[in-house]
């Protein structure tokens, strides 16, 4: 499959539904799901240059913070969350029970005054609760949401 970046260029702005299509991973669905639910939080679809993932990405705030950076691939999804230092010993409260993926990639993160960016590849279920688990720390869920 034509990469991201290439299938929509910077001039050519995609929709929540041409992401959906490229991803095409039940997980993505789930995903959306649950940031719905948890935040009511809208997708803001920006550019990015940045050399380590060009092109087209989704940003989800709730309340003022950023929850997360999502960018698409063919067939799984990369969700960027930020452990910031207050989410620090939370974070490393939970990881032994996350997937071994993402207590590697934990591990292997540089930690730094800004926290740790974690570059989680959405690629199971399992994966995919750790990345909401980890958004949790960064805000609270509306009170009905699931837990």
């Amino acid at each position: 499959m034509v990469a991201w970046h290439e299938l929509f260029p910077a001039d050519r702005k995609p929709s929540m539904e041409d992401v959906a299509d490229y991803v095409a991973n039940p997980l993505w669905d789930a995903f959306i799901r649950f940031v719905d639910e948890a935040y009511g939080a809208q997708p803001r679809i920006e550019y990015s240059r940045c050399g380590a993932a060009p092109g087209w990405n989704v940003k989800y705030k709730a309340r003022g913070r950023a929850l997360c950076t999502v960018y698409p691939h063919d067939g799984f999804f990369i969700c960027m969350v930020s452990v910031g230092s207050k989410e620090k010993p939370e974070a490393e409260g939970l990881l032994p029970a996350c997937d071994p993926y993402v207590r590697a990639l934990y591990e292997r993160s540089a930690d730094s005054s800004m926290g740790r960016w974690l570059m989680i590849e959405v690629t199971s279920e399992a994966i995919l609760r750790d990345a909401e688990a980890l958004m949790m720390l960064r805000a609270a869920p509306k009170k009905e949401a699931r837990s």
